[in-house]
């Protein structure tokens, strides 16, 4: 069975990025090798620092946009609770 998984990653200025990914070490590798998100390309390194994981893409997608929608504080509460 396929997982499904959201998560944080910190860029290199400390800003925050929400994504979504079926495997979580090749998608921090891509974003580190100036791949994936155009947000990221220039803030690299970024280190996923959260992660959720889910048994759908639909479940996992929403809860990605419910993140993205949190002040930084929560997301960083998020992350200390890891």
């Amino acid at each position: 069975m396929k997982k499904h998984y959201i998560y944080i990653a910190r860029c290199n200025d400390d800003t925050l990025y929400t994504g979504y990914t079926t495997d979580l070490k090749r998608r921090e590798e891509e974003h580190n090798e100036g791949g994936g998100a155009r947000y990221t390309r220039s803030r690299r390194p970024v280190k996923i620092v959260y992660s959720e994981t889910f048994k759908t893409r639909s479940l996992a997608t929403k809860r990605e946009y419910e993140i993205k929608q949190l002040k930084r504080e929560v997301k960083e509460g998020l992350i200390k609770l890891r």
